[in-house]
């Protein structure tokens, strides 16, 4: 059974960093591509950032340059290290695992981690 658990959001004030935590269990996490996903109260979700599998990022306009996924294979967890947090960057942040290409059904998603930045 896949378990995906994010861990490290909290409060803080603008300006500030963070550091999310995602450990992946019950799959093979080094053949799963990885991402952030946030969702703001009121809003749609949105793509934060992914990494390949091969160590490729993509990160959304909004957070590039302050956030980077990097991702420990030996450990099955995937980070997210935020810097220069702003009000903006408030919701609930996702972790998400995907490998279509064994099928549409491997794709996980844990429970969220609130991060809340103030002004």
């Amino acid at each position: 059974q896949v378990h995906i658990l994010e861990s490290g959001g909290g409060l803080l004030q603008a300006g500030g960093s963070l550091r999310l935590s995602c450990a992946a269990s019950g799959l093979t996490f080094s053949r799963y591509i990885m991402g952030w996903y946030r969702r703001a109260l009121g809003n749609q979700p949105e793509l934060v950032a992914t990494i390949l599998k091969s160590g490729t990022t993509n990160y959304a306009d909004s957070v590039k340059s302050r956030f980077t996924i990097p991702r420990d294979n030996a450990k099955n967890t995937l980070y997210q290290q935020m810097d220069n947090l702003k009000p903006d960057d408030t919701a609930v942040y996702y972790c998400h695992a995907e490998n279509h290409y064994l099928g549409p059904q491997y794709d996980y998603w844990g429970q969220g981690t609130q991060v809340t930045v103030s002004s």
